[in-house]
């Protein structure tokens, strides 16, 4: 996790007893939350009552084929690559991450900390960094839940930072990343239980109004929302023999603007061969503008 912790809004949980009284949890004796991306309750364009080839219930996700990566167009019209992670708000969910007092960096070996995953009230793959300071002589692990920090009556101070992390069964794979960025899963803690997620670390992100920032994307579909069956049931047109799209993003990671939250907007599949980049995907024909905000971050350019 990025320890950047830039304009932090200071709140804390005080009147509370300042010590946890319990002994650190071994994460690799602790129990792990059970994670369904594609159930009723978390999805909403990947879902497994409708799509009957998504992975099962806490099955482990290979998000490097199947309906999870998109060749598109740059705003100059270079190809590009994303994963899909699904529809996602602009309001992101909060995660702990511990610091002891008088230092700069997360108290090492410690698991950040979040209190919703897929299909929870308010879970979101963009998490906003809370930081919570704790005694010097802290132990790592102690805590495990938000209740723990709680009950300490740790302070917590809200940063600007974002951090796209999506929540994902154990054993899932996504190996594409823009640049260095670590392609494996980390762990966390969720409610004393041990929860694996993702990180895509190709554009710094923060919060704009204390909501997730978002960028246009313009996508065609096979056939078109008005029509029966149209949108994303139909899947996006494709260039003959081939999987390039005509999706074109706004902006690719080092633009001003960039995001990894795009804002969709659905052009008439008819101008598909004329769409070729960000200027004649803007001149064809609007069908339908900010119909959904999803999480499709950037692996290739």
């Amino acid at each position: 996790m990025d320890d950047e912790m830039g304009g932090m809004e200071t709140t804390t949980t005080g009147g509370m007893d300042d010590g946890m009284g319990s002994d650190p949890t071994d994460p690799d004796a602790a129990p792990r939350v059970a994670v369904d991306r594609f159930s009723e309750a978390a999805g909403t364009l990947m879902v497994r009552s409708t799509d009957g080839g998504l992975p099962g219930p806490d099955a482990p996700i290979d998000f490097d084929g199947g309906p999870f990566v998109t060749r598109g167009l740059g705003p100059d019209g270079d190809p590009v690559t994303y994963y899909n992670f699904d529809v996602q708000s602009t309001t992101p969910a909060p995660i702990y991450v511990l610091f002891r007092e008088g230092e700069d960096a997360p108290v090492e070996g410690q698991l950040n900390v979040v209190d919703v995953v897929p299909g929870d009230e308010g879970y979101n793959d963009f998490w906003q960094v809370h930081r919570v300071t704790v005694p010097e002589d802290y132990v790592a692990n102690t805590v495990s839940s938000r209740h723990d920090i709680r009950a300490a009556g740790y302070d917590v101070s809200a940063t600007e930072t974002l951090v796209n992390c999506p929540v994902v069964p154990d054993g899932s794979t996504a190996t594409m990343r823009l640049g260095d960025g670590p392609t494996g899963l980390v762990e966390g803690w969720y409610r004393d239980q041990v929860v694996s997620y993702f990180q895509f670390t190709e554009a710094a992100l923060t919060t704009t109004g204390g909501r997730v920032p978002v960028s246009p994307i313009y996508v065609a579909f096979n056939t078109n929302p008005d029509e029966e069956g149209g949108g994303p049931a139909s899947g996006f047109v494709t260039e003959a023999g081939s999987e390039q799209t005509h999706n074109v993003v706004a902006t690719v990671p080092g633009d001003d603007g960039y995001s990894t939250l795009w804002s969709v907007n659905v052009y008439d599949n008819a101008d598909f061969d004329g769409v070729a980049d960000l200027s004649s995907a803007t001149d064809a024909e609007l069908l339908a503008g900010g119909v959904a905000t999803v999480n499709c971050p950037i692996v290739a350019v």
